[in-house]
């Protein structure tokens, strides 16, 4: 295995112990990664490793405002001019402030959200007075106002414990510390002296959720991306007062992340962070690659900047974040983009698409300083669209980054394959990709929640975890088929892929008038950040256990039983006060088979519950609404199709969009009624997340879906013509089950067979048998037969399948796998024990 495959099964404790390479005399990654692994170490040990404090502080100024060899260069110029016009726009507001005010129109006292921003502004003062070729540069009186701001709030607002800790924890735990240690750091010594020491204390008392005013790994709040922000902190906190104990302490407690979690092995029971197959998890289950996995990406690798030079002795932990980078994001990020299915809340926000990509790719451009071999990191970084680099954190990082996107010997490259299929199991999500498309899946089950509402984000969340699916394609503009706009026009009941019941639904602030339910006397004790607050009410999970996939070579198979959430479930049981509002799922049993050319979606045991009536939605898409869209399709009977109208069995449905030269098909492989068409909508941002602005969106929005409760079978099409269309009348896709117990399809042109299994014990998918419940794909070509298992509920200790025909014998087989002949065919047998969904594979012959 290699170094970097060895570092990713690692657990803590170990990975700090792994010894760096030797590297060149030249201070680079592997003294950075030493020194992290050493502090790490000596602190656990009570041996403190030496801090050199002022080269730490050196750096982090250095990375925050840059040098003059850096910002001498012209692609910094506008990030030295934004930082200049920041500052001068908060001094001016300093001067505006009336009384009891230190920035005009920023209220203080009640609203943590503007005591945060006050310290932010404070910050942007503090940062263009130490940047390096700004217009304010060395400005003393400046400087000046920034220390006495912060003395103004600490004695008004921040000092007195009693009167703070209002709204949101993350604002007093790690959004004001964090500004106030960068502020602190970038002011001179004679301005912050007497500010540290009453700071640190109080940033330590607000430390609530931690242990004795530091960090608590046992802690729920102390996890993934938030521990990263906490300790990167106290780094640098620790470094303000010379103290190397409290920068060991701080560096010991980071490094934890850098494990990759076994959830058969949990370490102070944290659940967040990334997993072997690539999933990252915050709030313990929520998928959150998307937002706070790009917060931990970036803090870390600033961490790495950070400590370069100021301490020695810790291990190669830049190459586990190489793997986080190669396995976790990139099959994620689709020409730019940043798919929905792993951003949480944050799907609902304006911002949220190309621009979460300015973050990877700043860190990436850091992390290629780190690594043993850059190249293929730097290729990656010429492969994706140009970043916004005004929004990177660092003048050096826009340095590094425009300096390989010049460098015409590096040829530009994705770290995908042009093929791929991830089952990112542990986080309920799948990812097919081919050239010209990407096909992404969200599911839910027991371990991973249906959706997460917060804070006003994501108002109308229900189904975005029960199959719900994004066909992303090439060369598309995704801004105007999904992001923020997709989920403002297209109705929440028919995202892509949904089985939703017929009925209305209300938001929290519409139930409850408020962003969280709040009980604080029911024994469960509701609050707004309470664990039943987390576990109801923000990111409920599933009830179902079967939900996982499998893959094999660049091909996948995925299925899931929709289920109620835990919410409903406790409400029936009586456990959840009387005023609670649950909803009752639909239920279903689906599966998704991907393929080159399609993808193929079967479900069955469709039921709305309790007498209610149930729409199953087979595709939703919008466009602008000057596009030139047209609706297309062919009937069972041969007659061409009109859009509009009642739902009619149709053999194959086209969309397509003339303006952007798109089109996506579907072709059905049941003869079951569906309606069609398009609907110009108008509504406003704001209907998902209070906080967007209140701006009117219009699009044409497109939708197909099914009503009733049989059996469907259908296929996806991208870039589909007609005449592709009309030939899945004859192929090559055939479906051999589709039953709640069963769901197998055949590829004739692949030679795959491939299945999902629900019900336990033997279960005949076509000519194979299989021990469910299981996943299975099965490709058959020549004498050559490939196996690909795993177990969707990771509940079991073995999985098989008997592959019919002649005996075979083994050409290659792993770990967990064996396989012998028995009467009738072959037998192919995977421990899936503790294996958390993994794939098990064998070659036969």
């Amino acid at each position: 295995m290699s170094r970097r495959q060895v570092l990713s099964l690692v657990p803590a404790a170990g990975l700090l112990g792994v010894a760096a390479p030797a590297r060149a005399a030249v201070p680079g990654p592997a003294a950075v990664s030493g020194a992290v692994a050493g502090a790490a170490s000596g602190a656990a040990s009570g041996a403190v490793q030496a801090v050199d404090h002022g080269r730490l502080l050196a750096n982090t100024v250095a990375i925050l405002a840059g040098t003059p060899e850096v910002n001498a260069r012209p692609e910094v110029a506008g990030k030295l001019t934004a930082i200049v016009n920041a500052a001068r726009q908060r001094l001016t507001a300093m001067d505006q402030a009336g009384d009891g005010e230190l920035f005009a129109g920023l209220a203080l006292g009640a609203d943590d959200v503007n005591l945060r921003l006050a310290y932010q502004y404070l910050y942007e003062i503090a940062l263009a007075t130490r940047t390096p070729g700004s217009a304010l540069e060395g400005d003393a009186t400046a400087a000046r106002r920034a220390a006495d701001g912060l003395a103004w709030l600490h004695e008004r607002y921040f000092g007195d414990q009693s009167a703070g800790y209002y709204g949101n924890w993350h604002n007093w735990e790690i959004a004001i510390p964090t500004h106030v240690s960068r502020t602190l750091a970038l002011l001179p010594d004679e301005l912050r002296g007497d500010l540290t020491p009453p700071y640190l204390a109080s940033m330590d008392a607000y430390l609530r959720n931690g242990k004795d005013g530091d960090v608590d790994l046992d802690s729920r709040f102390h996890t993934g991306a938030n521990l990263a922000d906490i300790t990167a902190n106290r780094i640098l906190q620790g470094a303000l007062t010379g103290d190397d104990a409290r920068v060991a302490k701080a560096i010991a407690d980071q490094s934890t992340v850098f494990a990759t979690i076994d959830p058969y092995d949990l370490r102070h029971g944290n659940t967040d962070g990334y997993y072997a197959d690539g999933s990252f998890i915050q709030h313990h289950s929520v998928a959150y690659t998307g937002s706070y996995g790009r917060a931990l990406l970036t803090r870390v690798v600033q961490t790495l900047n950070m400590l370069q030079g100021a301490t020695t002795g810790f291990a190669d932990l830049p190459a586990v974040v190489y793997r986080w980078i190669s396995d976790g994001f990139a099959p994620l990020i689709f020409e730019g983009w940043m798919m929905e299915i792993v951003k949480g809340r944050a799907v609902s926000r304006t911002t949220s698409g190309y621009t979460d990509l300015n973050v990877i790719v700043e860190a990436i451009a850091d992390l290629a300083e780190h690594v043993d071999d850059p190249l293929p990191l730097k290729k990656y970084l010429r492969f994706l669209p140009a970043a916004d680099t005004t929004t990177f954190v660092s003048p050096g990082g826009i340095a590094r980054y425009a300096a390989v996107r010049a460098d015409a010997s590096v040829p530009a490259a994705d770290l995908n394959p042009a093929a791929r299929s991830v089952a990112f199991n542990a986080m309920d999500r799948t990812v097919h990709r081919r050239p010209g498309y990407a096909f992404a899946l969200a599911r839910s089950s027991e371990r991973i929640s249906k959706y997460e509402y917060m804070s006003g984000e994501n108002l109308m969340p229900w189904f975005q975890g029960d199959g719900a699916y994004y066909l992303y394609l090439t060369g598309e503009d995704q801004r105007e088929v999904y992001g923020v706009d997709y989920y403002t026009t297209v109705s929440p009941y028919r995202l892509a892929g949904v089985t939703a019941p017929v009925e209305e639904r209300r938001t929290i602030p519409e139930l409850y008038g408020r962003l969280w339910y709040e009980n604080p006397g029911h024994p469960l004790n509701f609050t707004s950040s309470s664990e039943s607050q987390n576990t109801y009410v923000y990111f409920p999970r599933g009830e179902n256990a079967f939900s996982g996939g499998a893959t094999l070579g660049a091909y996948g198979v995925a299925g899931m039983v929709q289920s109620d959430d835990v919410a409903y479930t406790a409400k029936q049981e009586g456990l959840l006060p009387d005023d609670f509002v649950a909803y009752r799922n639909a239920r279903a049993t689906k599966s998704w088979f991907m393929f080159d050319d399609e993808i193929v979606v079967l479900a069955a045991g469709i039921s709305g519950q309790g007498g209610r009536d149930v729409v199953t939605t087979v595709d939703s898409r919008i466009a602008a609404p000057g596009d030139a869209v047209a609706l297309t399709g062919e009937r069972w009977d041969g007659r061409a199709w009109q859009a509009g109208g009642a739902a009619t069995p149709l053999r194959w449905l086209r969309y397509a969009n003339g303006t952007r030269g798109t089109s996506v098909g579907y072709a059905f492989l049941a003869r079951r009624p569906v309606a069609a068409g398009l609907e110009t909508v108008t509504r406003s941002r704001r209907v998902v997340r209070t906080g967007n602005p209140d701006t009117a969106v219009t699009k044409n929005v497109f939708t197909a879906t099914v009503a009733g409760d049989d059996a469907l079978a259908y296929a996806l099409v991208p870039h589909a013509t007609e005449a592709a269309l009309r030939r899945y009348a004859r192929g090559p896709v055939s479906v051999v089950a589709n039953t709640r117990d069963v769901q197998a399809v055949r590829h004739e042109g692949l030679g795959i067979t491939a299945c999902t299994v629900f019900a336990k014990g033997p279960r005949l998918a076509g000519r194979l048998l299989v021990d469910g419940p299981a996943a299975l794909i099965v490709r058959q070509s020549g004498r050559r037969t490939e196996v690909a298992l795993s177990d969707p509920t990771m509940r079991r200790d073995h999985v098989s399948v008997l592959v019919p025909g002649r005996p075979l014998r083994v050409s290659e087989a792993g770990e967990g796998v064996t396989v012998r002949r028995v009467p009738g065919g072959t037998l192919v047998r995977a421990a899936t024990r503790h294996a958390y969904g993994r794939t098990f594979t064998a070659i036969l012959h």
